[in-house]
């Protein structure tokens, strides 16, 4: 009996490709040149990549799809807008026009030039007021402080108060050139509220409440004015003086005697109090018949009820 041996590789090949039909053999063909088609178109890419690369040696955005993973999302949503920020208003700024007077001019109106010329008006009219007055080089054409005869006085009390005053003389003397408020006017000069509106007779400035910002503003006033025109109203400060008294003894008059009304009513009040409870507890109720179901005192009339068996 022969013992079975392996035969050369040689051999099997030749025995597989015997094997093959023609239809096989086509389609390996096909498979191979496939491959190699695909070979070909990679080593193109990579060519291409390594030659349009940055200038940092990386590769361009464009050719990040080829090599993209499968997994990789395509195209991402926008992220949701937080509603805790509010609302806001897109404008497109290269059709805005600049109106030289802070207004933002909606598209398809046209601009109003009165309105404009009349802003910038009033804008030149307050620059106008609020600057100061220009030196002159002569020195008696330049108005000067009362009290030092300097040219270098405050322009806001001139202005507001027509008085000529520096600010070093009317730190100096706040007996003359203090303020002095509306309620004060009233109470030590004795003016009335028709008084202290006359801006003609009396120039004063108005200022917020440091109080409170919903009370109504201030009203100042400078301290020699009101006396000038509480003397002229007088007659002589001993004339002010001598009405003050006159209107605090009647003020302290009217105080006593609603305060000796007030006493005299709350006497008058206790006193029938206890006279009441004394007249009650001395008091026995006499009653009469029954009618009704009650019975009344004949003395002081009090009623009660009585239950009938």
């Amino acid at each position: 009996m022969e013992r079975p041996s392996t035969p050369p590789p040689g051999n099997a090949s030749r025995t597989q490709a015997s094997l093959l039909t023609p239809e096989r053999v086509r389609q390996v063909e096909i498979n191979r040149l496939r491959a190699k088609a695909k070979q070909r178109l990679r080593e193109e890419v990579g060519a291409s990549s390594s030659s349009s690369s940055n200038q940092n040696g990386k590769r361009p955005l464009s050719n990040n799809a080829v090599t993209r993973s499968p997994t990789t999302p395509g195209k991402q949503k926008p992220l949701a807008r937080d509603a805790r920020l509010g609302k806001y208003f897109d404008y497109d700024l290269s059709k805005m026009e600049n109106t030289k007077g802070g207004y933002l001019v909606d598209d398809g109106k046209e601009v109003d030039e009165a309105m404009i010329a009349k802003e910038k008006q009033r804008e030149r009219e307050r620059a106008k007021h609020n600057l100061e007055p220009q030196i002159s080089l002569d020195p008696e054409m330049n108005p000067k402080c009362k009290e030092c005869q300097t040219i270098d006085i405050d322009h806001n009390f001139k202005k507001t108060f027509n008085c000529l005053v520096c600010n070093k003389c009317k730190n100096d003397f706040p007996e003359k050139y203090g303020l002095l408020t509306k309620t004060e006017c009233k109470e030590d000069y004795l003016l009335t509220d028709s008084e202290l509106r006359d801006q003609e007779a009396l120039p004063h400035l108005l200022k917020a409440n440091p109080h409170k910002s919903t009370f109504a503003n201030m009203m100042l006033y400078v301290r020699y004015q009101v006396e000038e025109f509480a003397w002229t109203k007088w007659g002589s400060p001993e004339a002010l003086d001598a009405e003050y008294e006159r209107r605090m003894a009647i003020k302290k008059k009217t105080k006593n005697r609603k305060f000796e009304e007030s006493l005299r009513d709350l006497r008058r009040r206790t006193r029938e109090t206890v006279w009441q409870k004394r007249q009650d507890a001395e008091h026995k109720h006499v009653y009469g018949p029954v009618e009704n179901g009650s019975q009344v005192c004949h003395t002081c009339g009090f009623t009660i009820e009585v239950e009938e068996f």
